[in-house]
């Protein structure tokens, strides 16, 4: 049944590959240990309230669709820990990773989804989240491959249910041409504001920015992020 499931939403498959380099033998059994413990199970209604996901209270909740590295999801865990965090990542190799930090770290406050970010955007009950980060996306720099890029009119529609009113939807990227898809995608849809009044405003990170490895990678390579906010109307 899954297995169906998943091959009839193969349109909606945003991502690339699943697996990287194979996990050493502690790596993998750490990682099959771990994920059933942290791991969102969609087979069951959502929890009502959501915050029931979570063994810690929580005054918040953030989710993060490709969380990559990981190195932003648990630094804002650990950082707000009355924040509830969701990270969605399929590759395998990033969310062993993700683990092995909550691990050392004992964070409480953060559960994960490792398929399809839109599988767990429609199970999730209307106006539940309170912010939305997608960063460093997967850019799909090829035009013939932009439909595969995850800001669209379907999934701004699924952002602005479970968001709450006023809740915001975090974009960072260091592409030209997808920060100004987003902007223009945003716009279109008409339930989300831009909330720039100037430059800095999109061109200083967020506070408390931790930086990932693929921001680092991009200034390597001489390309300046963007970091759009946008609230939920």
């Amino acid at each position: 049944m899954i297995d169906v499931a998943r091959r009839s939403r193969a349109t909606e498959a945003f991502f690339g590959r699943r697996k990287g380099k194979a996990l050493r033998g502690q790596q993998a059994e750490k990682l099959e240990a771990l994920l059933p413990r942290y791991l969102v199970d969609l087979s069951a209604p959502a929890p009502q309230p959501l915050n029931d996901l979570f063994p810690v209270p929580t005054e918040r909740l953030r989710l993060e669709i490709g969380f990559g590295g990981g190195e932003h999801l648990i630094h804002r865990a650990l950082e707000q820990p009355a924040t509830g965090f969701i990270g969605v990542e399929p590759f395998v190799n990033s969310m062993q990773k993700l683990l092995a930090r909550v691990d050392e770290t004992g964070a409480r406050n953060l559960r994960v989804y490792n398929d399809d970010a839109t599988q767990l955007l429609d199970w999730l009950p209307d106006g539940c989240l309170d912010q939305i980060d997608l960063l460093y996306p997967d850019p799909w720099p090829k035009k013939k491959h932009w439909k595969r890029r995850f800001v669209s009119q379907v999934n701004l529609s699924r952002f602005h249910r479970v968001l709450k009113p006023g809740a915001l939807f975090c974009f960072a990227s260091d592409i030209d041409t997808y920060v100004n898809w987003t902007l223009r995608h945003c716009h279109a849809h008409g339930g989300f504001e831009w909330t720039a009044r100037n430059a800095a405003d999109w061109l200083t990170p967020y506070e408390g920015w931790p930086s990932t490895r693929y921001e680092a990678k991009a200034r390597r390579e001489g390309r300046s992020s963007a970091y759009l906010t946008f609230e939920r109307v």
